[in-house]
């Protein structure tokens, strides 16, 4: 009986658990983690001596695949050891990044050779419909504000690219 009621309450603690984690474990999220001088990445480029920026602001899925388009040509060329991508998208561009998108397949693509796509939280807020924020890829990782991850991207040496 008493072993019955202890598997009973770790089973209902692990519920519970994972009901309140399930959410917020779709992104990875720098929301509580950010600090401005000390910039942090979703992949690990140690031997990387190339860094490029590309900020996706525009809501026309034609942008959104030039941008990646020019993520994977820059790839090619350098090679994904020797260089480190981060797309970051705000505003209407945050669109490319909601699950369903168009370029999902691409994201999920280009996030395999180690591209970062980055999410502005302000913009999740301004779209927000009855509390709920907007679900993303993925692949997606939420920063607290894409202007302020572009920011602090070129101050840490970032090359910028907005096709």
């Amino acid at each position: 009986m008493k072993k019955t009621f202890l598997n009973c309450m770790l089973g209902l603690m692990l519920v519970v658990m994972l009901g309140h984690t399930g959410a917020a474990m779709a992104n990875v999220s720098m929301l509580k983690t950010w600090s401005f001088d000390h910039p942090t990445y979703l992949h690990d480029h140690p031997f990387a001596t190339k860094h490029l920026l590309v900020q996706v602001s525009e809501g026309d899925p034609a942008r959104w695949k030039e941008a990646l388009n020019s993520a994977q040509q820059v790839l090619n060329y350098f090679g994904q050891d020797n260089l480190q991508i981060v797309v970051v998208a705000f505003g209407p561009g945050l669109k490319m990044l909601l699950k369903g998108s168009p370029v999902a397949a691409f994201i999920q693509s280009l996030n395999a050779e180690g591209v970062e796509f980055d999410a502005c939280h302000n913009t999740m807020k301004a779209m927000a419909k009855d509390g709920h924020l907007p679900e993303l890829v993925p692949q997606a990782v939420i920063v607290p504000a894409g202007i302020g991850r572009i920011m602090q991207l070129e101050q840490h040496g970032f090359d910028y690219l907005k096709p």
